[in-house]
């Protein structure tokens, strides 16, 4: 028997990297995973490798009425919604605080904070009724250590966190546990940063103190796993840096910003 049999996930920006390795991890211990994610080739292709376990409804994360219809899918495909994993990032631009602008703070909370919020709040309204629940948000090492030329998204994790805490601490009588994990891998987000600065290409692995960038599939995954079954049922309002100890000194973080 899997660790999830029974289950049903739903899991934002899982046609590619750290959310793709949650979908082949997820259906692999028994869930039926839901596909959340824009890019309608990866997340149809997720969907066809994984088969009968899974479905994939195109969602923007930022938008209220997508986040709220693609958990509205998850319960009408498979019955209900007792997983939620909100990962899915987009846009940014790297550069220095004073030249951020209005769009871009703007997209960065609604992606990395609005719609993980009301997708929450949307899951919330299934999971508490049935009095179980386990909600993983994706938050990050670089509002933590507050990296450079990365505002947006440090601000929006960092609000996502304190999200994440409130509701762990409201909804901790429910069944439903609330625990970010803050990765250190090998992302689609990690990815576009390093072919933008690729003189960071050949540091990024060294400053980490395993001397490595984690993998999706082998290093985050288990982790969120474990989040969402029944062994973390006594853990709620935690923040689990997976990060090959990352987070230990600070951040090393010195892009060649204009």
């Amino acid at each position: 028997m899997g660790q999830l049999d029974g289950r049903a996930a739903c899991i934002t920006g899982a046609g590619d990297g750290i959310g793709a390795g949650f979908a082949r991890v997820f259906a692999a211990e028994g869930a039926k995973v839901v596909i959340g994610e824009i890019n309608e080739a990866t997340g149809q292709a997720m969907a066809d490798e994984l088969g009968d376990s899974a479905s994939f409804i195109p969602t923007d994360a930022g938008d209220r009425e997508q986040c709220e219809a693609m958990v509205q899918h998850t319960v009408d495909t498979f019955g209900k919604i007792d997983i939620l994993i909100n990962n899915a990032w987009g846009g940014g631009r790297i550069c220095r605080v004073e030249n951020k602008t209005e769009e871009l703070i703007a997209g960065g909370l609604d992606v990395g904070f609005r719609g993980p919020l009301w997708t929450m709040i949307a899951a919330h309204k299934h999971m508490a009724p049935a009095g179980y629940g386990r909600i993983i948000n994706m938050c990050s090492l670089n509002g933590v250590n507050a990296h450079m030329g990365t505002l947006e998204y440090n601000s929006a994790k960092e609000a996502l966190r304190a999200a994440s805490r409130t509701a762990a601490r409201e909804w901790a009588d429910t069944g439903i546990t609330v625990n970010v994990i803050c990765p250190a891998a090998i992302s689609a987000s990690f990815k576009a940063v390093m072919a933008q600065n690729p003189e960071l290409v050949a540091t990024a692995g060294a400053s980490n103190p395993m001397g490595r960038m984690g993998d999706p599939d082998e290093d985050i995954a288990p982790v969120a796993l474990f989040l969402a079954s029944e062994g973390s049922r006594y853990m709620t309002g935690n923040t689990l840096f997976v990060d090959g100890g990352g987070h230990i000194n600070g951040s090393s973080w010195k892009p060649d910003l204009e």
